[in-house]
């Protein structure tokens, strides 16, 4: 089985940090990305799962 993969999109929330390290306890690899990256960039990747934080 391959690793799972999740992306979190950074929307400006003061808790991005602990929601990727949180997931990254779960044994499950994370990266995040700028809101303004483009989504089929993000798509291409193939993430298992995408995070939307919450902004100002």
């Amino acid at each position: 089985m391959d690793k799972e993969f999740v992306i979190v999109i950074d929307f400006g929330g003061q808790y991005n940090q602990l929601i990727v390290r949180r997931v990254r306890e779960a044994n499950i690899y994370c990266e995040i990305v700028p809101y303004s990256k483009d989504a089929d960039e993000i798509l291409k990747r193939k993430p298992d799962a995408i995070i939307f934080t919450g902004g100002p």
